[in-house]
């Protein structure tokens, strides 16, 4: 199989990400994959962990919309679910907005900063609208910064 671009790479991550992929997900990062969450402070080191959090998350998975996907030139695809997505540029860091609903119906928008290696994802930094306090029951799962 050939390598994806970074921009095939990143349309397909958002995608996973939206239909709650995890092995899709896993099959797209870097071995040295890590989330950073700056608002709560915590680092997520692997996608294991990652699904375990998601596995736990009190009241469901939360539903995800990308709004926005943007690296450099824009172009416009159609999803799946007939969804219009922009899909941008090329090089190895990308960025994409959000819209996340919650199980108890809370609504926050979120920019996820995206750094690629190897054709894989390979960094996050991703930031919600508010910041919020730790939840203790992800403790098992993450690094406290």
């Amino acid at each position: 199989m050939s390598r994806l671009s970074n921009e095939e790479c990143v349309r397909q991550y958002a995608a996973a990400s939206v239909a709650n992929d995890l092995a899709a997900l896993g099959a797209l990062r870097h071995p040295d994959w890590m989330v950073f969450w700056p608002q709560s402070g915590e680092r997520v080191h692997s996608t294991e962990n990652f699904a375990e959090i998601i596995a736990n998350y009190p009241g469901g998975a939360p539903k995800r919309e990308v709004t926005r996907v943007v690296g450099g030139e824009d172009r416009w695809v159609v999803t799946a679910s007939n969804t219009v997505l922009q899909v941008a540029g090329s090089g190895d860091f990308w960025w994409s907005e959000w819209r996340v609903t919650y199980p108890n119906g809370e609504l926050y928008l979120v920019v996820d900063l995206l750094e690629l290696r190897d054709g894989l994802v390979y960094r996050e930094t991703v930031y919600w609208a508010a910041p919020f306090e730790a939840p203790s029951w992800r403790a098992p799962w993450v690094e406290r910064t």
